[in-house]
């Protein structure tokens, strides 16, 4: 194999195909159903989540971090197919307790070079990272400067996603039954951001066509190196795909644009009908970032 693997975890929605073309390994996280736990992504299918999701009377499901074995095995394993180190971006820190795992299992491989990154992020922003280290070591860069670059690109980083229905956030307790009841009658429709390592509503928009306007015009700031259109069921995916991609300055390349079903680790709360993206805008020069993100 040779030069440093990339490790990640199923919090950041990558496709499992785009994955593999990648040679990105992925971390599975855990889901549970009532008394049904599920690995993400290796028995739970993000298409599979949302069957179970939607089906009537599914309990609401709960999430956790996978447990410091496996992060300590998906570290281990490139070393022994000839990698020469790690790079490993997960979900942030302020969401999940995936990095105290991660960190736990990189500690006990101390003798390894292993550099851990906290994205401040989560879903596509996490993806996004990931394979931006991808296109690192395939460029050649050692484990060090591959860490350096990325964690040096996360406020390059945009979030935004729509809300169908109120009804996941409330099951979720993000809002109050009030909230969603009177959000329902009004047809708000929240914008949803994910950045500094936060899940905030960042703006609540009347009826669903003034929301995916509102959200191109949030994700269309600037030129964008790399895009993941994400969704979970929502029926105009493509449309509002074709949008976002039409309104980019500059354009994306095709190859470095996915679509991607959210998972469960951000698609509980959401809910179906969800639409949205994470963009990396182009990078300024001089730019810097305000958050520390090798741990």
């Amino acid at each position: 194999m040779g030069g440093p693997a990339i490790v990640t975890d199923s919090a950041s929605d990558i496709p499992p195909e785009v994955a593999a073309r990648h040679g990105i390994a992925v971390v599975p996280l855990i889901t549970n159903f009532g008394n049904d736990s599920y690995l993400v992504g290796r028995d739970l299918s993000a298409g599979e989540f949302w069957a179970r999701l939607t089906s009537p009377g599914a309990p609401f499901p709960t999430t956790a971090a996978a447990a410091p074995g496996a992060f300590q095995e998906s570290y281990e394993a490139p070393f022994q197919d000839g990698a020469d180190g790690v790079v490993a971006i997960h979900v942030a820190s302020t969401l999940s307790g995936t990095m105290k795992a991660a960190q736990v299992a990189r500690d006990a491989l101390a003798h390894r070079e292993i550099h851990l990154i906290d994205s401040w992020s989560a879903s596509g922003g996490t993806g996004l990272l990931a394979l931006l280290a991808a296109d690192l070591r395939d460029q050649g860069l050692p484990a060090r400067d591959i860490a350096a670059t990325v964690s040096a690109r996360i406020g390059d980083l945009r979030l935004y996603v729509v809300v169908e229905t109120l009804e996941y956030l409330r099951r979720g307790g993000r809002i109050s039954g009030p909230q969603a009841a009177i959000g329902t009658l009004l047809s708000v429709k929240p914008i949803i951001t994910i950045g500094d390592g936060k899940v905030e509503a960042l703006e609540r928009v009347r009826t669903r066509g003034k929301a995916r306007e509102r959200l191109l015009e949030l994700l269309t700031t600037g030129p964008a190196e790399r895009v993941i259109v994400l969704h979970g069921l929502a029926p105009d995916v493509d449309d509002f795909k074709a949008d976002l991609l039409d309104r980019l300055p500059g354009g994306v390349p095709e190859d470095r644009v996915v679509t991607s079903l959210i998972g469960a680790s951000v698609g509980t709360h959401l809910g179906p009908g969800c639409v949205g993206a994470a963009v990396l805008l182009s990078q300024t020069p001089g730019a810097t970032i305000a958050n520390p993100t090798e741990v």
